[in-house]
């Protein structure tokens, strides 16, 4: 629909131009004086006395043509950051240059640009924002170039100068340069974006503020790294991959805060972006592992369809090995001062183990994770890495519970990845009553405990945590370095308590012989009318004879020395007793 606007003067148009949509009714003359274009329209048209052009190609529009239009009737047009842009775009479109008019709109709008633009961050930002909406002319006359070149420039001097006042008057730092002028980069498109940072950082912008910088812009382009699952094919899923694209880009080769590479990550694999934009951010992750918590490497995986697992536990074992081939590059280095083996690494390490357990404790709830999935990740650490398989064991525990139909040689391979003899005094009471480990699994806790409890009573405090004379770590109490050992006391206090335990175990299985034997007499005397030589007769006798034997092992007093012995073998005979 064409709209109509009024003339900007009483004399009658003698000329109607036609702007998109818009006709503008105006006079020959004046938009002939400024106007190069229009002059060589009007004199290479056919009809000498021609009443209408056209104008379609002008940046700006109808808005940009009217105000160029009443700066060539000698209206006083004011320039501002809104409209400078467009007008600058539309002069050089129209050729309202110096050859045509003295003070020509060309000319003015450089004037304002030089002036008023160039030389202010904030403005430069401002103006190079609306020109994007005058592609390609903004390019074509260089402005674009010269907007970010100037931001670029600028930035780096207000850098330089903000260090040489602190230093002049003694000053901590407590303002960064992107605290003002960066937080001002979100309103540009990604491009141009790109363009700013890359001219930044060439010019010599500290990468402190390049990353504070890249934090603010992945925030608010990403909505706060909310996980949109679209269509990969979706505009919006095609915008985030290039956003995160981007930034993985610009982020420079230093250590930045784990919380960003952990939000790029997860929308890189929710909208499927290039796997050298994934592999970076991994390793970017891997070689600070130990800053990590759970939730930052839980990184989704990029399907919809309810029959998959929740989480890429691939990318969790690409972040693992980077972080260990890091481990082992120290560990080849001759002149690293902080060896694997020294507190420092050491200490890394187990809070890598237990972020690793924490991450297996999460993905061990999905019922659609596959076991050897759960065993690969959980054999990736070595075995230097855990002082106590406790975290190991949970997340095993929670995938027998969550997947009970698995087959029982992959419940029995998961249970292989935990080492038992790293349980902790606690672990292990409960996995020997643990209904859903496979049985080689409880008699080795029974084996290993026993031994446990042996070296204690024999003074050997050191192997008393984990019952190996060869294991090259001292005794922990906790999770964690740092524990102390435990007192003989304690010991001593332990084994009172398994002996009261143990009474309580042999009362328990007086009072069921004694249910037994009244069941036996009775039983007895039904099968012996009916066949006296039946079978099930002699096993039920032979296993009554077992619980005698045990019946008359209540009247054994515990000693200290062997209690450990005493009461893992009646657990084992209670154990048995109970089945059968």
């Amino acid at each position: 629909m064409k709209t109509s606007c009024r003339p900007l003067s009483d004399v009658s148009s003698d000329l109607t131009v036609e702007v998109g949509t818009t006709n503008f009714s105006l006079h020959k003359f004046p938009l002939a004086s400024r106007s190069g274009k229009i002059r060589k329209l009007l004199s290479e048209a056919r009809d000498s006395k021609v009443t209408k052009i056209v104008l379609d190609a002008i940046p700006g529009g109808p808005e940009a043509f009217e105000l160029t239009a009443k700066f060539c009737y000698g209206v006083n047009v004011e320039l501002t950051l809104s409209n400078v842009a467009m007008l600058r775009c539309a002069s050089h479109h129209l050729e309202m240059t110096e050859d045509f008019s003295e003070k020509n709109l060309d000319h003015r709008t450089e004037v304002f640009i030089n002036d008023q633009v160039i030389p202010n961050i904030p403005n430069s930002i401002s103006v190079l924002h609306r020109c994007e909406a005058l592609l390609p002319e903004a390019e074509d006359i260089g402005l674009v170039d010269r907007l970010v070149s100037a931001i670029a420039s600028n930035a780096c001097k207000e850098q330089l100068t903000s260090s040489l006042s602190r230093l002049e008057h003694n000053r901590a730092p407590t303002e960064t340069t992107s605290d003002w002028w960066g937080k001002s980069l979100p309103i540009l498109c990604l491009e141009f974006f790109r363009r700013v940072m890359s001219a930044a950082k060439s010019k010599g912008l500290k990468q402190e503020t390049t990353i504070n910088i890249l934090i603010d812009y992945a925030h608010k382009s990403l909505e706060g790294f909310v996980i949109v699952r679209d269509d990969v094919d979706s505009e919006s899923s095609k915008k985030r991959r290039l956003v995160v694209e981007t930034i993985v880009g610009l982020l420079p080769n230093r250590p930045v805060p784990i919380v960003l590479l952990s939000g790029l990550l997860k929308i890189a694999a929710t909208s499927s972006a290039s796997m050298a934009c994934r592999a970076d951010l991994e390793r970017r992750i891997g070689l600070q592992l130990d800053q990590a918590i759970v939730e930052d490497v839980l990184v989704p995986a990029n399907h919809n369809a309810s029959n998959h697992p929740l989480y890429d536990t691939d990318s969790m074992s690409r972040i693992l090995s980077a972080y260990l081939n890091l481990d082992e590059e120290v560990d080849e280095s001759d002149d690293y001062d902080d060896s694997p083996r020294s507190p420092k690494l050491k200490n890394l390490i187990f809070k890598v183990s237990k972020l690793l357990d924490g991450y297996l404790s999460e993905i061990a709830q999905d019922l659609n994770l596959a076991p050897s999935k759960f065993v690969a990740l959980a054999e990736l650490l070595p075995d230097h890495a855990r002082v106590v398989t406790d975290g190991l064991y949970r997340a095993v525990d929670i995938f027998l519970k969550v997947h009970p139909n698995i087959k029982e040689s992959e419940r029995y391979r998961l249970c292989k990845t935990i080492d038992c003899q790293k349980l902790s005094q606690e672990a292990c009471t409960h996995a020997a009553q643990n209904e859903r480990l496979p049985v080689q699994m409880a008699v080795q806790v029974l084996y290993f405990e026993q031994i446990r409890l042996r070296n204690a009573m024999n003074g050997g405090n050191e192997q008393f945590f984990f019952g190996s004379s060869n294991f090259p770590y001292p005794q922990r109490s906790g999770s964690g370095p740092g524990s102390g050992t435990i007192s003989p006391r304690d010991n001593y206090a332990s084994v009172r308590r398994e002996n009261r335990e143990l009474k309580l175990e042999v009362a328990r299985m007086r009072m069921r012989l004694t249910d037994l034997e009244k069941d036996h007499v009775t039983m007895k005397q039904e099968l012996v009318k009916s066949n006296p030589a039946n079978r099930m007769l002699r096993s039920f006798t032979r296993k009554l004879g077992k619980l005698g034997f045990l019946f008359r092992m209540r009247e054994v007093k515990p000693r200290v020395s062997g209690v450990g012995l005493e009461n893992r073998f009646l657990f084992q005979r209670r154990r048995r007793h109970s089945i059968s």
